[in-house]
């Protein structure tokens, strides 16, 4: 349809990207997506137009991004590995702001972290930071939003705790398990995207759900509601973290990293900000009991199956 505004999203193939392109749809949007996963099967049929990343094409990355009104980035890793890294995505991702640019996108809605800081030793949130500097330092509008733990079907984290609380008797959190986390519904970070990309004004949002759970207290919560109580017991960040290595080299995953726990125990998953989403994690996980955690939920499965459904 003529006239139509254009808007970008990063990994709609994916999962926060996916549900930030179904509301753009919704709103009737033309929508394209950048993604390393062309061939991944979506729900969207012919609606959105792909394209692989061009980091290494300037050109080819602005052509991608011409005519757009708004960029959306969800583009990131999660830790390092021996096929992605953070450092590279720093890179990438300021050659995408750098082609947005000069593509004349008007407004980029930046997904980063909760607590970034550049002179943090978390390659994961010093990252962050680098990246919200750039942008706002870029002459682009921007919304920059900062989620903790996102949760919903396609969910990592709430899911693999409930995976160890159904596979084994007990459960062992690192030190005494005090630290927080605010999660937030993905579908939420979504419709806050959308939101911001309506606006014009330069915003920096703690994009933060409406429960705050200790670490203990959320792994306790997701075991009543599951029906699979466990003793919950304090180990030392070391050998929770080597019983996780352990475990991932059984699942041929990464299930935790140091920089993880380090970061979790950090606190640097909480902020003492009001809400911004809706949905309780509460009444999500009983409205899914029956099915969390029945299956593991594999990173990096995700990232090498990159034909089937993420």
């Amino acid at each position: 349809m003529a006239g139509q505004e254009i808007h970008v999203v990063t990994g709609a193939f994916g999962y926060s990207g996916k549900y930030i392109a179904k509301r753009l749809l919704d709103t009737g949007c033309e929508v394209r997506t950048l993604t390393n996963s062309l061939n991944r099967p979506h729900p969207f049929g012919q609606r959105i137009k792909s394209y692989p990343f061009h980091f290494n094409n300037k050109n080819k990355l602005i052509e991608t991004l011409s005519g757009a009104l708004v960029l959306y980035n969800t583009y990131w890793v999660r830790f390092n590995y021996r096929t992605f890294n953070h450092s590279l995505a720093v890179e990438n991702t300021l050659k995408l702001f750098t082609a947005a640019k000069e593509a004349g996108v008007k407004r980029i809605i930046h997904v980063s972290i909760t607590n970034p800081s550049e002179s943090s030793p978390l390659e994961y949130f010093s990252g962050k930071a680098k990246l919200e500097r750039a942008l706002i330092e870029s002459g682009l509008s921007y919304a920059i939003l900062r989620p903790t733990v996102l949760f919903g079907q396609e969910d990592i984290l709430i899911n693999n705790i409930a995976w160890c609380l159904r596979k084994f008797p007990v459960f062992g959190v690192f030190g005494d398990g005090q630290y927080k986390l605010q999660p937030i519904y993905v579908d939420d970070l979504a419709e806050l995207a959308v939101a911001q990309g309506q606006e014009t004004n330069n915003s920096i949002i703690n994009a933060i759900g409406p429960e705050t759970f200790t670490y203990r207290d959320l792994v306790k919560e997701i075991g009543n509601l599951i029906g699979k109580e466990r003793p919950i017991f304090p180990i030392p960040p070391f050998w929770g973290y080597c019983f996780g290595f352990l475990i991932g080299k059984l699942v041929g995953d990464v299930i935790i990293t140091r920089e993880e726990i380090e970061g979790l125990m950090s606190n640097l998953l909480y902020t003492d900000s009001p809400p911004a989403g809706k949905i309780k994690l509460t009444e999500w996980i009983k409205n899914n009991a029956t099915t969390l955690g029945r299956q593991y939920a594999s990173e990096l499965q995700r990232r090498r199956d990159i034909k089937e459904l993420y």
